[in-house]
């Protein structure tokens, strides 16, 4: 990419990040607000009764997982509805003139639900010292911030990259819904954000570890609280490849979505 393919390429992502700013309090308040509302059930008034090996407190173990939930499904819906409403008002038609490729394109869409999706686990962290501190007096120190950053990040990728495929297989606004709240809502519950697997049985343990969710919330409890329910090792591989593949059907759904004929 030369010098003046950077202009187009940064204006779109400039785009992309202003989407959500502008309505900041449905796309960054309310999902602050829900998060909140796990926080003070299970984590304040649930987290004395309920033990785990491995983490102090039950909330230690909670705010990982709310926090990758929080990254994980703003990610998809930031990308997801930026495509939707672009179809729907016909400006994703402007795409196809820009000079910029469906790869430089499906980058910057991707780090704009990166930045919705971190900015989200940002503040779900801050909110969520606040109630560790609140429950116990101290505050909540990340282990290790390297893989902490790294499971953001691909997980930001991944689910931007799964929202632009599903906003052009979509063929509206319910269709995408369905796809957030049927599938991939229960995926990220199921992945570990409220129990850790080595509760369930071995033959549900052996399911679980299907669920690529697993991998990009146990990583960001390993790097918070220095715990994961799975070899850190097989989750970095694991998601490593998983970002790969969604990326290349983000460039491949814009490839074949920005030319058809709807």
């Amino acid at each position: 990419m030369n010098t003046m393919q950077w202009i187009p390429f940064l204006t779109l992502l400039e785009k992309e990040i202003k989407r959500f700013v502008r309505v900041a309090r449905q796309t960054l308040l309310i999902p602050i607000v829900n998060s909140g509302l796990y926080l003070f059930i299970f984590g304040v008034n649930l987290g004395d009764k309920i033990a785990l090996n491995g983490v102090e407190h039950y909330l230690a173990f909670l705010i990982p997982g709310i926090l990758m939930m929080g990254c994980l499904n703003n990610a998809f819906q930031n990308s997801s509805s930026s495509i939707g409403s672009s179809r729907f008002h016909g400006d994703l038609e402007d795409l196809r003139v820009v000079p910029l490729s469906p790869i430089q394109i499906a980058l910057a869409m991707s780090i704009g639900g990166l930045a919705r999706g971190a900015a989200v686990a940002v503040l779900i962290f801050l909110m969520g010292e606040v109630f560790y501190w609140y429950t116990l007096g101290d505050y909540l120190t990340i282990q290790h911030p390297i893989y902490l950053a790294y499971f953001i990040v691909t997980g930001g990728l991944v689910f931007s990259a799964l929202g632009i495929a599903v906003g052009f297989w979509a063929k509206n606004f319910d269709q995408m819904s369905a796809v957030g709240g049927f599938i991939l809502l229960p995926l990220i519950y199921l992945g570990g954000v409220f129990f850790s697997i080595e509760q369930l049985h071995p033959i549900w343990q052996t399911i679980s570890r299907i669920n690529p969710m697993l991998y990009f919330i146990n990583g960001v409890r390993y790097g918070v609280v220095g715990h994961s329910d799975v070899d850190i090792g097989v989750a970095l591989i694991f998601t490593f490849a998983t970002t790969i593949f969604l990326y290349w059907l983000a460039v491949r759904s814009i490839r074949n979505g920005l030319y058809a004929r709807w």
